[in-house]
């Protein structure tokens, strides 16, 4: 049998065997669920809010006392996709759970039973339909509520990516899922996200609907020395070894940005053979082998980019995190237009997420799209 690489890179949750530390952020959510508490859980992207999700979904007490449902509003630009992608959820976990837990929905959410079919073969349940189908959405995420409280157990909604919805065209859709949520008595929620200040304003703004209705949680970076040992134990387990130089090298570099460093340990575990040691020529070799991969996706979104643009994300990936980016400072040393132009440009990179902001620093959000900026347009880059 192929053995499997230890260090997953897909959002697809495999066991807690492949799970590294998080034992605080799991018991404040899974403890937040026993005891109706509704969580706000914020995170840059990538940082592993989904994974850890997924952990607490899979932890005994919850998975044997609870119907859970990981809704990813990423994608979403209005309260139709938002509804079918519920929905889709829903019927999907339902596959495998009994016709009368498919009974319950059907009768339940009468506005989506047209769209559902059983596979003649395997005999589970789909949802085929599509957003223009969806002709009252607003009735039908009230169906969906409805379901959620009398699914037969009590039931977890995690909403990725919850800011998405303030930006859907109807205007209205924060009011409207607080109105519902709040009526639920059998159904928590994780609401989580990815732009720190539209959460904070979402969950902290007296003048929101959802101000100070739920206990928030910010996911930091894995302890340093908890993820060494992490990845440490599965390299001996394969005969292979990482020196506590490349991994620290790396973890500091990438600040314990967990998918970016899990990525690098993907790379260079499945190059290595027994016996040998991942070490910094091992670490460098793999990032330029990861950079030459992506080069044509990076070329291409650059490409995307107004001038105004590529130029601001240029300066910020050559100085890694930037400060006072519409200072004159910054904007002649890097030979930028105007402060004017920066502000405009950060807010286009923003708005499209190719630049997070923490506090008063920037950073490129795709660290390895920095780090190919970097050596491409400035002086090179190695850990």
């Amino acid at each position: 049998m192929r053995q499997i690489n230890p260090f997953i890179i897909s959002s697809e949750y495999i066991s807690q065997e492949y799970f590294c530390d998080r034992a605080f952020e799991t018991k404040v959510l899974v403890d937040n669920i026993l005891n109706g508490r509704n969580s706000v859980l914020i995170s840059i992207r990538r940082m592993g809010k989904s994974g850890l999700i997924n952990h607490c979904f899979n932890q005994k007490v919850i998975s044997d006392n609870f119907n859970a449902f990981f809704i990813d509003l990423y994608s979403t630009s209005s309260l139709s996709e938002m509804v079918t992608l519920m929905g889709r959820e829903i019927v999907d976990s339902l596959k495998g759970k009994g016709e009368k837990m498919l009974e319950r929905f059907v009768s339940t959410v009468k506005s989506l039973v047209t769209g559902i079919t059983i596979d003649p073969v395997t005999g589970q349940p789909a949802l085929n339909i599509s957003i223009g189908n969806i002709q009252q959405p607003e009735q039908t995420l009230q169906e969906i509520f409805e379901y959620l409280e009398k699914s037969g157990k009590p039931c977890v909604v995690a909403i990725d990516e919850f800011q998405q919805a303030s930006e859907y065209p109807e205007g209205n859709i924060i009011a409207l899922l607080r109105t519902h949520v709040q009526k639920c008595k059998q159904t928590q929620f994780i609401f989580a996200g990815s732009k720190r200040r539209m959460m904070d304003n979402l969950f902290n703004n007296p003048s929101e609907p959802f101000y100070m209705s739920c206990a928030n949680l910010f996911l930091e970076a894995i302890d340093r020395d908890e993820y060494f040992k992490f990845a440490a134990a599965h390299f001996n387990k394969a005969g292979k070894s990482i020196s506590e130089e490349c991994f620290y090298r790396m973890y500091d570099a990438l600040e314990g940005h967990t998918w970016f460093i899990q990525r690098l340990l993907n790379e260079m575990y499945a190059t290595m053979g027994e016996d040998e040691t991942a070490d910094i020529n091992c670490l460098n070799a793999a990032m330029q082998h990861i950079l030459k991969l992506d080069k044509r996706s990076y070329e291409e979104t650059l490409q995307r980019l107004s001038s105004p643009q590529k130029q601001l994300l240029i300066a910020i990936a050559k100085e890694i995190k930037a400060k006072e980016i519409t200072s004159s400072g910054f904007v002649h040393r890097h030979g930028l237009k105007s402060a004017s132009s920066v502000q405009n440009a950060a807010n286009a990179l923003y708005e499209n997420d190719m630049i997070t902001r923490e506090g008063d620093e920037y950073f490129v959000t795709n660290r390895f799209l920095g780090f190919w900026l970097k050596e491409r347009y400035g002086i090179g880059f190695r850990f």
